[in-house]
């Protein structure tokens, strides 16, 4: 991968709502977003690692804390209604413009996914480079089923699963293998990005972790547990 040009982005909104300043609460003795950018750089695969957000306070931790580029993001792309890919597609376009160079592969990580390892980012950046795939993201094994134990309910009332089999599935381990996205890597092909500004191409690639590595921060709940996974995994090493 390092013969290869590649820009790693963490998108950062300063508006959190589940978490009101989420980004930037203290995790085990560091904000939030600085797990992230550690994890980045240790990678060792980024031409640059830069922060997307509309908060300048959010913007100094990361620049205080490792962040080779801080964007702002613009005040559009930044509201409650707005997607990611916008925001992506923005600071990969400012990160071209200031390095002077046309990436050949471009990573997102959130912020609030910090129990990833740099090992992790690797192991997508390989799977894009040996694949020819357009994109890859991360998930871990679904802990619950839409063909077992995942329902829906319609607008009669009527309670039902969310999705069947010819043989209804007794167990949730004989239904086929279902995958929860962890919100903690995403890759792509910078041209396929660009063109088409979206994660599920036909050739998309999985790369699975671990559920103790997959916790995304939501709010107050996940953010004890994720603190509690990585006191605990810091004590083991």
């Amino acid at each position: 991968m390092n013969r290869k040009y590649s820009f790693c982005t963490i998108c950062a909104r300063g508006g959190s709502k589940g978490l009101p300043g989420k980004n930037i609460r203290p995790l085990n003795g560091r904000p939030l977003i600085a797990h992230s950018i550690d994890q980045a750089r240790k990678a060792g695969i980024f031409q640059a690692v830069a922060v997307s957000s509309d908060s300048e306070e959010i913007l100094d931790v990361a620049r205080r804390n490792g962040a080779d580029c801080a964007i702002k993001r613009p005040a559009e792309l930044a509201t409650d209604t707005s997607g990611k890919m916008p925001a992506i597609i923005h600071a990969l376009q400012e990160l071209e413009t200031r390095f002077g160079i046309i990436a050949d592969f471009h990573f997102d990580i959130d912020a609030t996914s910090p129990l990833r390892e740099p090992e992790d980012i690797r192991a997508c950046a390989k799977i894009l480079e040996t694949t020819g795939a357009s994109a890859v993201f991360s998930a871990t094994p679904a802990h619950r089923s839409p063909y077992f134990n995942l329902v829906e309910r319609g607008e009669d009332g009527r309670v039902y699963l969310s999705k069947s089999t010819p043989e209804a599935v007794k167990r949730r381990q004989d239904g086929p293998e279902c995958f929860d996205m962890n919100a903690s890597i995403y890759g792509w092909r910078r041209d396929a990005l660009k063109s088409e500004q979206k994660l599920f191409f036909d050739d998309t690639k999985l790369y699975v972790m671990p559920r103790e590595r997959s916790f995304d921060i939501d709010d107050h709940l996940d953010f004890e547990i994720v603190s509690m996974l990585m006191k605990k995994r810091k004590d083991y090493d």
